[in-house]
């Protein structure tokens, strides 16, 4: 067993061995169903810190010869399956990690010779009866180990995408891809490999050059297939963790979801995996997997303002969903030239989340939205909507003490600032006003547009998760009375969706005058 070739089981005996590790070893019966077929090129793409590595060192484990990985997987959710036993340490395999050999190189040497002669070593080292020269290439190695033994490969690259996201200069990068072209587009050497696995943050590029690597399948942000509830922990999984922990788990919803994909008919919750065990070990929610990276990774971005970007964060910021074509992006760090092509990158990046119904995409979360404000506060562009943001809390504040000027006061301010938007549909945009404008309640309240309630539909809902706040119900009306906003609360009986909670409750009526762009408030307190 070696480094690179054949390795063992230790990397896998880490992570179950580590306090908390939840299984994710049914990927592996995932994986099965497409080895030694077509579809045996896999390319999985997703954010940092959602558990790629771990993934790739499972792999090694469960498919090489040399590994001692029996008594682990025994325990794990894998030894369940028909297929355990059949692929069991069956393979030789090839396991690397570009982007330990990119920071090695301080990004500056062509790092292709580098990983090549490793794994070429220790092939020579690993398959002396095959006669191997330290002259050939890794696919002369591989043809003819599997010419000789007539037993397959499993290859796994971790990071394999580390090229295109550091931008390395042209002749660095063409010897990458010639090396991928060279390997996995030989059709000679193709019934040597029973299962590629590439593994990284973005997609395959599909630009007119890189296309050649078009074979690998991919499951990605934008559509995971078969693989979506593996993409991060599932909404049961970090369930049974706040349980285990005594950790609150509406709050790490509001913390950590958001990233909901769906495959058939069937839709997953997924949950950012580092931020959810750095918590449940910490014993406190926060903001931990934006820690490992830099806002700089969005700010560039949005500040590009292709077709109102800023726009659209401002209304994104306030929790509304965007229109996005994600086949508009080719999947490089140069072909920026629409919103759709950046939201589509934010999307791989986890910065944002994509509803392939809706066609949307959206901030997922409030770890991520914290970031998000990170990024914009020192664009001048954005100063008015930072200003929002930080007047938020005192809004609230207003709001609890039934300061009705206050409250039409901050939401003309908010509005103003998402009116470009969505002008067409002025009741529309000052919902996305009411969220933005209580940008800081997102801290205190579940906050629901259109909820079910009574007789009809409340407009915005503000359901506390602390105790000691009022809940809030705020109807909108436009061209009409704030009276008329408070009558329909009341007639179609709204409040009935609090019925269950003991607190006080605020209904808060909103008008917006289209023709002088007035705003005005009445609230109407009701003490249980």
């Amino acid at each position: 067993m070696g480094m690179y070739v054949n390795p063992d089981e230790e990397l896998l005996r880490r992570a179950v061995n580590s306090r908390i590790y939840v299984d994710k070893s049914m990927l592996l019966h995932e994986l099965n169903q497409l080895l030694n077929t077509e579809d045996c090129f896999v390319c999985v793409a997703r954010p940092r810190r959602f558990g790629k590595s771990m993934a790739g060192n499972m792999i090694a484990a469960y498919y090489s010869k040399s590994a001692n990985s029996r008594p682990i997987f025994e325990n794990l959710k894998i030894a369940q399956s028909p297929d355990f036993e059949t692929y069991l340490n069956a393979f030789n395999v090839i396991k690397f990690d570009v982007n330990g050999f990119y920071s090695n190189s301080n990004g500056k040497k062509n790092i292709v010779p580098i990983f090549t002669a490793k794994i070429r070593e220790e092939l020579i080292e690993e398959f002396p009866e095959c006669g191997l020269k330290k002259s050939w290439s890794l696919a002369d190695c591989i043809a003819q180990i599997y010419k000789k033994t007539k037993k397959k490969f499993v290859v796994i690259i971790d990071e394999y995408d580390v090229l295109v996201r550091e931008k390395v200069n042209a002749s660095i990068f063409d010897s990458y891809l010639a090396f991928l072209n060279g390997i996995f587009k030989n059709a000679d050497l193709a019934p040597a490999f029973a299962l590629v696995y590439l593994t990284g943050i973005l997609p395959v590029v599909r630009d007119k050059i890189q296309s050649k690597l078009n074979l690998f399948r991919e499951y990605i942000m934008t559509g995971a297939k078969q693989l979506t509830e593996f993409v991060g922990f599932t909404e049961e999984e970090t369930q049974t963790l706040c349980n285990q922990y005594g950790m609150d788990f509406e709050e790490c919803r509001r913390w950590y979801n958001g990233y909901k994909m769906t495959y058939h008919d069937k839709s997953f919750d997924i949950y950012s995996p580092q931020s959810v065990v750095q918590a449940m070990g910490n014993k406190e929610f926060g903001d931990y997997w934006t820690q490992t990276g830099s806002y700089d990774s969005i700010k560039i971005y949005i500040s590009m303002n292709f077709e109102g970007i800023k726009d659209d964060v401002k209304a994104m910021i306030a929790g509304e969903r965007i229109d996005v074509d994600v086949d508009e992006y080719l999947n490089t760090m140069t072909d920026f030239h629409s919103k759709d092509a950046v939201y589509t990158y934010l999307i791989h990046l986890g910065y944002l989340a994509y509803d392939k119904n809706s066609k949307r995409c959206y901030i997922p979360n409030n770890e991520i939205r914290s970031e998000w404000i990170i990024a914009i506060k020192t664009d001048s562009d954005y100063a008015e909507a930072i200003r929002i943001v930080n007047n938020s809390k005192i809004l609230l504040d207003k709001t609890i003490e039934d300061d009705a000027q206050a409250v039409a006061d901050a939401l003309s301010a908010a509005h103003e600032q998402l009116m470009s938007k969505q002008r067409y549909n002025h009741e529309a945009c000052l919902q996305s006003a009411i969220r933005f404008a209580y940008f800081y309640a997102t801290s205190r309240y579940t906050i629901i547009s259109e909820l079910p309630a009574g007789k009809g539909y409340a407009d915005v809902v503000f359901i506390p998760y602390i105790p000691n706040v009022p809940a809030m119900i705020v109807e909108l009306k436009r061209n009409h009375c704030t009276g008329a906003a408070l009558q329909q609360i009341e007639s179609k009986q709204y409040f009935n969706v609090m019925e269950k909670y003991q607190g006080d409750l605020l209904l808060v009526a909103v008008n917006y005058d289209e023709k002088t762009n007035a705003h005005t408030c009445e609230i109407k307190r009701f003490v249980k």
